[in-house]
């Protein structure tokens, strides 16, 4: 008989303060029978997700642990953020994954939420599987309107009553325990800042408004993006592969593409083993080929997953091909800041003597590694937008609607093109800035590499620059171009601020 297992993945709203988020982790790590997966926070959405699984009880007792720490560090009264939120420890969903009934997991999520409301006076709803209400499994259901709804109308409207715990809001919120199949946490980002054209994709997917069943779907800005942010309730039924496509047909009717994709948290490798079959259209394919499947702890496998990978970039860059160019040479030299950036905070983390900035270091380390992951993937995308507009200026042009047509996708290829740089320019600006940081509080030791990250991004934010003019100046109409080139005046003027700070610092602390 398998070993019984549970895995648990709450949701709370803090991200921006990590010392916050270690305590919560550490209330977790604190029960011996469970084991911490993963913890992933994001800043826009100020909001952390942490995985951990263990035996039923041990994860029951970890999320009481959890739910109580959380509420003594965070008010949501000063809470901001993207994503919806109802309480500091906003979800809790129980998922059986081994010996262990979905019925047992309802149960569990009961005695907690039960637990929850009489010793921490925390109001409870119960969702899913668990929910004691129809109207009440689907999430969106219980947190309409927030958390700042709910503290009007708890005590006032009978509907908005909890299962457990008081009928009054105080700084903690409520929180939503439940029970649930596996879900995969997935955002799509697109290649324009336009939030409203990720709305109208989200409410095309989602299945409230019409779209796939067991998708949930929000269009939100996240790092000067638009996002469609999605929660995929049942993957088998509603596979990762369908819905990436189908937002991809959308975007292209705004004229805008996918520029990367997330997963938040951890996800069954079935799921992605079956997108992988759908792309390649292996429709006889065996899940026993896998190679994995059958060697998985072979040490031939283990030797081969630990081979480093060999960097090509720049022998692609000198090769006698237009693409890759400038544009991703830009986002390579912006990547480099940014890994500098979080070298250097790494430095700073855990040394006693910069033990006042060590929460100030670990949010730098944090952006600097998203900033690092989105510039690297822009990379690729910046010559995919070469290509794309090399094809649009190859359409037919043999008649009046023909060579209309051409003008739109030239257009909007072109747009596209200018659009990733000055991205790109944003995000080394931001790299500056916190370079600039690191050389004022960070490891003495290495404030020749904070000044190092600046100056790479720098290079970046210059190259990208010279990109984001060149596109704008071929526009059909420049005209319609000019409020790029206002953002990146904006950013070029930024990023000179910070270099002169930056280099006052090096005087002043580093004697050069």
């Amino acid at each position: 008989m398998p070993t019984p297992l549970v895995e648990c993945i709450p949701n709370f709203s803090e991200a921006r303060r990590p010392e916050t988020v270690d305590k919560i982790v550490a209330a977790i790590q604190s029960v011996s029978e469970v084991k911490l997966l993963d913890r992933s926070s994001d800043l826009d959405h100020n909001r952390t997700v942490i995985t951990f699984a263990g035996s039923p009880s041990g994860v029951e007792e970890a999320a009481f642990r959890a739910i109580k720490t959380a509420s003594e560090l965070i008010d949501l009264d000063h809470h901001t953020g993207e994503h919806p939120r109802l309480g500091a420890t906003d979800v809790v969903p129980f998922v059986p994954l081994s010996g262990v009934s979905m019925d047992e997991c309802i149960a569990i999520a009961k005695r907690l939420g039960a637990r929850v409301g009489s010793e921490i006076n925390i109001p409870v709803y119960l969702y899913e599987a668990a929910a004691t209400r129809p109207e009440r499994a689907n999430l969106e259901n219980i947190r309409r309107g927030q958390y700042e709804a709910l503290k009007t109308e708890m005590g006032v409207n009978p509907e908005r009553d909890p299962d457990f715990g008081p009928r009054k809001v105080g700084k903690a919120g409520a929180t939503v325990i439940g029970a649930r199949n596996p879900l995969i946490a997935f955002n799509t980002y697109l290649t324009t800042d336009d939030v409203d054209i990720a709305k109208k994709i989200a409410k095309a997917a989602r299945h409230s408004s019409g779209g796939f069943h067991y998708v949930k779907a929000l269009g939100l800005l996240v790092d000067g993006r638009a996002q469609v942010s999605m929660n995929l309730t049942n993957f088998r039924e509603t596979p990762i592969a369908r819905v990436v496509e189908f937002i991809r047909r959308e975007a292209a009717r705004y004229g805008v593409a996918i520029h990367h994709t997330e997963v938040v948290g951890l996800l069954p490798q079935e799921s992605l083993t079956d997108a992988a079959i759908w792309y390649t259209q292996l429709d006889a394919f065996d899940k026993e080929q896998i190679l994995e499947n059958r060697l998985f702890s072979s040490p031939q496998a283990e030797s081969s997953k630990n081979q480093p990978r060999t960097c090509t970039f720049i022998d692609e860059l000198a090769a006698a091909t237009p693409a890759p160019g400038g544009g991703s040479a830009a986002a390579y030299s912006a990547a480099m800041g940014a890994a500098l950036v979080s070298m250097v905070a790494g430095l700073t983390i855990g040394k006693k003597k910069y033990a006042e900035v060590e929460a100030e270091m670990q949010a730098i380390r944090v952006v600097a590694e998203k900033l690092r992951k989105e510039l690297t993937q822009t990379v690729e995308d910046d010559a995919a937008a070469f290509e794309a507009l090399m094809g649009a200026f190859k359409l037919p042009k043999d008649s009046p609607a023909l060579e209309t047509a051409r003008t739109a996708a030239i257009e909007i290829a072109t747009f596209n093109a200018a659009h990733i740089p000055l991205h790109v320019a944003t995000h080394a600006a931001k790299i500056i800035e916190l370079a600039a940081l690191c050389a004022e509080n960070g490891n003495l030791n290495a404030i020749s590499d904070s000044a190092s990250g600046a100056a790479m991004a720098r290079a970046g934010l210059t190259a990208a620059a010279h990109n984001v003019r060149i596109n704008v100046k071929n526009l059909p109409n420049p005209e319609a171009g000019v409020h790029l080139l206002e953002e990146l005046a904006k950013q070029e003027a930024k990023a000179d601020l910070h270099e002169a700070r930056l280099r006052e610092t090096m005087q002043k602390r580093g004697g050069i």
